[in-house]
């Protein structure tokens, strides 16, 4: 069974709890799309990427993006944005929900994803946003959410994701849980994804088979 999975056609009893349909802004407060559905770690419930759907401005309509990148919209009530424009979004390798039916495939994907990440000019540095020198905030692992995360599930900081991005050392991808504190709707949203564990991945398994056969 694939370590990771998404949400698909489940819906929670609160529609309001749900970030599925939340628009997503970036640079310069252009309309990058709305998020679709989450990518989720099936052991945990720690949700790793959000999918948006561009409406079809993007050659693939769907892109994915890192939890740990987004931040509550000041000026849009419920949603939320990203540091990226169109330009950059459209240098990322195409997303294909059908990787994440293998570990492997999926693992394959990360690793050219990330690599965009690292790269100009998505980001000047791995360590930071900006063309700046990092703060010791902005360091991998250095960051409050990612060291009480880290923390609270027991797990190492390897630093292969944090705030500020990839780590270029690394081999694989491993994703820390310090998408916390993003706001109080995204974490309402993945308190009742893990309360409802075992009914959304039932849910999402048996969604598999049936596209199989």
């Amino acid at each position: 069974m694939a370590q990771h999975g998404m949400l698909r056609e489940y819906r929670f009893v609160d529609a309001a709890e749900d970030i599925r349909g939340s628009k997503l802004y970036g640079l310069k407060d252009e309309k990058l799309g709305q998020i679709e559905d989450v990518i989720f770690d099936y052991s945990t419930c720690v949700i790793r990427y959000v999918v948006v759907d561009t409406g079809g401005w993007l050659t693939t309509k769907l892109f994915i993006v890192p939890a740990e990148r987004l931040r509550v919209s000041a000026e849009h009530k419920d949603d939320f944005v990203v540091d990226l424009t169109k330009a950059q979004v459209e240098s990322f390798p195409p997303y294909k929900e059908g990787d994440l039916e293998s570990d492997e495939q999926w693992s394959e994907y990360e690793g050219r994803y990330r690599s965009k990440w690292e790269a100009d000019p998505v980001m000047h540095r791995a360590e930071t946003d900006r063309n700046i020198t990092p703060t010791t905030q902005q360091m991998p692992g250095n960051s409050p959410s990612a060291r009480a995360a880290s923390s609270a599930e027991g797990i190492e900081d390897t630093g292969a994701f944090t705030e500020g991005g990839f780590a270029a050392s690394t081999s694989s991808v491993v994703i820390p849980s310090n998408a916390v504190g993003i706001g109080a709707r995204w974490d309402t949203f993945q308190d009742r994804l893990r309360e409802r564990r075992k009914e959304v991945i039932h849910t999402g398994t048996d969604e598999d088979h049936r596209k199989a056969s």
